[in-house]
């Protein structure tokens, strides 16, 4: 079953406006792919009924099941069209829509690509957030509005896709690396691109707080949702966190690093590997954790295997509040996390306070 762009542009208004149509469990707010067992959170002011996990886009650790899939040792380059790799996303997929799953979270040219295909058929079934990264304001050529515009026009049209539920572009790590008229470059394209249709909702992704807030506080009509980092080990400020502008401004989130990119675990991800049962707790640990904080609409870990979705979709049933020893566990996990952490991602020890 297809879903047309000019389809969904009047229910875009309906729930922007909080007025989403058709029901959920009891007369609520209309819940795409429902099951009963997980749990659905509201995405902000876009009015979504976000699953309390979504599927984040990375695949890291993917030669842990499809060995050769990879053209280099980069997670990143890989052949998308490789037979077991599309069957494994497609795999992943269906298993994310049968617990319940409805948000997958695509941030590279590969993702968008694969997903993409991965839904075909299917796509009234799950939101689909969509970020081009290499041709977005991260590199030089792609910072104005016109570029911006133009990569996300061949983006859909590379991936066959009429339109995407969230453009979210991807900003600097270090946002505040952006000149005013780079923000508002970003932002003029996000409000044409909704203004077409071809975004049902937008925002942005960064891993500066202070530039987050300021966006938010600057373009509350174009930032919708944000993505950034919140670990299983992060926690809000008391005063002046992100988290009391996200509430006043009903930004959704989506936090992304749940699992400090699998330095939380002990193991390689690889199915009924020796310490599989212990990094399935762990991952469980973290997602009950982060799902504390009511301001986050999901955490969008990376998932290589089906596995993995089964065990995601577990942690939402369980116990949200971690009693004393699950305290103690994770806290220990935690700081075993911080030291094997790679170089290249020291930085996200700066997200312990949000």
């Amino acid at each position: 079953m297809g879903v047309t762009r000019r389809g969904f542009l009047g229910e875009s208004v309906l729930l922007a406006g909080g007025l989403a149509t058709g029901v959920g469990s009891a007369g609520g707010p209309r819940i795409l792919n429902r099951n009963e067992n997980m749990e659905y959170r509201r995405c902000g002011k876009t009015g979504l009924m976000v699953s309390a996990v979504c599927l984040g886009g990375h695949w890291k650790r993917i030669e842990t099941v499809v060995p050769d899939a990879l053209k280099t040792k980069n997670w990143l380059n890989v052949d998308v069209a490789h037979g077991e790799f599309a069957k494994n996303r497609h795999d992943v997929v269906s298993r994310c829509m049968d617990v319940g799953i409805n948000y997958i979270d695509a941030c590279t040219g590969p993702e968008v690509m694969a997903y993409a295909a991965a839904l075909r058929g299917r796509r009234d079934k799950m939101y689909l957030g969509y970020s081009w990264y290499d041709r977005e304001v991260r590199y030089p050529d792609w910072r104005s509005t016109e570029k911006l515009l133009q990569g996300f026009d061949d983006g859909l049209r590379a991936a066959g896709l009429d339109y995407v539920d969230l453009w979210r572009i991807t900003c600097h790590e270090p946002g505040g690396q952006h000149t005013f008229n780079e923000s508002e470059a970003l932002v003029t394209a996000l409000d044409k691109a909704k203004r077409q249709g071809k975004a049902r909702f937008t925002g942005i992704s960064s891993h500066d707080r202070r530039w987050l807030k300021m966006m938010i506080e600057q373009y509350p009509d174009q930032i919708d949702v944000i993505l950034t980092p919140y670990t299983a080990d992060s926690k809000a400020l008391p005063n002046d966190s992100l988290f009391d502008t996200v509430r006043k401004y009903g930004v959704g989130v989506f936090g992304i690093k749940p699992f400090a990119s699998n330095a939380l675990f002990q193991g390689d991800s690889r199915p009924g590997g020796p310490h599989a049962e212990e990094d399935n707790r762990r991952a469980r640990l973290a997602l009950r954790y982060v799902l504390g904080n009511a301001a986050i609409t999901a955490p969008i870990p990376g998932m290589v295997n089906i596995e993995q979705v089964d065990n995601a979709a577990k942690a939402v049933m369980e116990r949200r509040q971690l009693d004393e020893k699950e305290t103690a566990d994770l806290k220990q996990a935690a700081g075993e996390m911080w030291a094997n952490l790679p170089d290249h991602y020291e930085w996200l020890k700066n997200w312990e306070y949000v």
